[in-house]
């Protein structure tokens, strides 16, 4: 019961995060293309690559920072959502440069992550 208060406690602190972080973006660079749910999980996957590498899934507070904060926080339901728009737009390439940019660069980002984690628990 614990790891379920954990997780809903930061699935709502990880959401919460994701949407001061998308509007943040927002700000800077405007909404003609979807940067804010990419930096989103471009940073979710670093630093779940990095607690991973460091930690790995087996410590006291995995089920609120893994699940729920960082569950809370990325989101594929809204780069899938936003990769559609593109397409509706008519903006096929940039949706197709947007799904590649975001799944090599999540990918990337868990990997240094992990990688970095690893080195700070050597």
């Amino acid at each position: 019961m614990i790891s379920l208060l954990q997780v809903a406690v930061g699935g709502a602190m990880g959401a919460s995060l994701r949407y001061l972080t998308v509007q943040q973006v927002v700000r800077w660079v405007g909404t003609g293309v979807p940067l804010g749910t990419l930096v989103v999980n471009l940073v979710g996957c670093f630093v779940m690559g990095l607690l991973l590498g460091a930690f790995g899934t087996r410590f006291d507070t995995a089920p609120l920072v893994l699940t729920g904060i960082l569950g809370g926080f990325t989101t594929f339901s809204a780069f899938s959502a936003d990769t559609l728009v593109l397409f509706e737009r008519g903006a096929g390439t940039m949706a197709l440069v947007y799904v590649s940019v975001t799944v090599i660069g999540t990918l990337l980002a868990c990997f240094v992550g992990m990688a970095l984690g690893r080195m700070v628990t050597a």
